[in-house]
């Protein structure tokens, strides 16, 4: 069903998904539904917090995270793309810390995601 809604992009799920638990072994999944309006979430976390959601869409899917300042920091003297910095930046900043994401329509920005997952576990 899964693989059915993602359509072409749903190796690209399971390499992110794959990936997260290669660096963080003692990582948990669960699917959360919130109300119709939000639709389906699926996030990986450890004991306090949500490493990534992975928000399934029609065709594609959204990558969604949450940094603090110290991981915005990181994230934004990195050497991410220029696309992924400006969707950082604008993200509104909440108390939790500033939450932005990535849609995944290709495998253009998976490599940026792996180094947003390491920014976010190291944080």
């Amino acid at each position: 069903l899964l693989r059915n809604a993602l359509g072409e992009t749903a190796g690209l799920w399971l390499e992110i998904r794959s990936y997260v638990f290669e660096v963080y072994p003692g990582a948990a999944e669960e699917w959360n539904f919130p109300g119709p309006k939000y639709g389906w979430s699926f996030r990986i976390r450890d004991k306090k917090r949500v490493l990534i959601y992975l928000l399934p869409r029609d065709g594609f899917f959204l990558i969604a995270f949450v940094f603090g300042e110290k991981a915005t920091r990181d994230a934004l003297g990195s050497e991410l793309s220029p696309y992924i910095k400006s969707n950082i930046e604008s993200a509104r900043v909440y108390a939790e810390g500033r939450g932005f994401r990535i849609e995944i329509r290709n495998n253009t920005d998976v490599a940026d995601i792996k180094k947003l997952i390491q920014i976010k576990i190291s944080n």
